[in-house]
């Protein structure tokens, strides 16, 4: 179970670092086996590349003893990606977590090259992400295929929800990650090791045990603990990640932090929303 972290920022839009340490420690303290820093979740389109770098220094020093810290190194431009990846590894990043480039639009064999030269610059694993809903080009099976042969390129976040291109995310040999928390359990069942989840902020520990259940072969227990966890992946649909997770975070007294623009709070209606999912999962009681 990994966790795709969010990034606190203080009222004055600099990154909480000793934030952001408090939560991490959280987090792998409630379930979480590894962390994603500087993700989508973690508003990464606007972090500086110093920033990011600060970020997975500050998650490795906060639970790199216990935990798996992977480094959000991907972004549309493969040189900067490039250069992300280096610097990472060079941090002692255990894996990197790289995006389809977004905004180009590159064609299947441009995402090919993309990641054969993103590889190159570790030897560690890399994590293919494929979020079209986000940047638009989706990766085909056939692409998958093809990634499956580049040496470390070991593992897809998938955030698409249909189930045939997830079996053969499986059947390349590639290890599947849900990217999405509603999809974590019709993932495991045909193989997935897990997922890369915001909702595991607010519920680490069920979602622990649910995958724990797919691995021990009890799907009756993981699809009720599944069914549990609706109004987590509810709350994830109030309005544009980070907004609702960071408010659910706030509400329970973490360290969730302020926004940084475009990103902005959620409305009162939104936040209710939000406060009524942690009311249903029975994290917060109601007024």
């Amino acid at each position: 179970m990994l966790t795709a972290i969010v990034t606190p920022f203080g009222a004055d839009g600099s990154v909480d670092y000793d934030g952001f340490q408090r939560l991490a420690a959280h987090l792998v303290a409630n379930g979480s086996d590894g962390l994603v820093v500087a993700g989508t979740t973690g508003e990464s389109p606007t972090l500086s590349d110093e920033e990011r770098i600060s970020l997975i220094r500050a998650a490795i020093e906060a639970v790199g003893d216990r935990a798996t810290v992977i480094a959000g190194s991907g972004t549309n431009d493969t040189r900067h990606s490039i250069e992300m990846t280096e610097q990472a590894h060079e941090l002692g990043a255990d894996a990197f977590l790289v995006v389809t480039p977004y905004y180009n639009k590159p064609p299947q064999r441009g995402i090919v090259a993309h990641f054969e030269a993103i590889a190159q610059a570790t030897d560690r694993p890399l994590i293919a992400y494929n979020i079209p809903s986000r940047v638009i080009v989706h990766i085909e099976p056939d692409t998958i295929s093809r990634l499956a042969e580049i040496e470390n390129v070991t593992a897809v976040k998938q955030s698409y929800p249909d189930l045939a291109e997830a079996r053969h995310i499986v059947g390349t040999g590639l290890d599947l990650y849900a990217g999405d928390g509603d999809l974590l359990q019709p993932f495991m069942e045909l193989g997935a090791v897990g997922g890369v989840l915001v909702h595991t902020h607010v519920a680490g520990p069920q979602t622990a045990a649910q995958v724990q259940a797919n691995l021990d072969g009890d799907v009756e227990r993981a699809r009720a603990i599944d069914a549990e966890l609706a109004p987590a992946y509810e709350l994830l649909t109030i309005a544009t990640n980070p907004i609702p997770i960071k408010a659910a975070v706030n509400l329970l007294g973490l360290d969730g932090g302020a926004f940084r623009l475009p990103m902005v709070p959620p409305t009162d209606e939104e936040l209710a929303r939000v406060r009524d999912c942690l009311s249903r999962l029975g994290l917060l009681v109601p007024a």
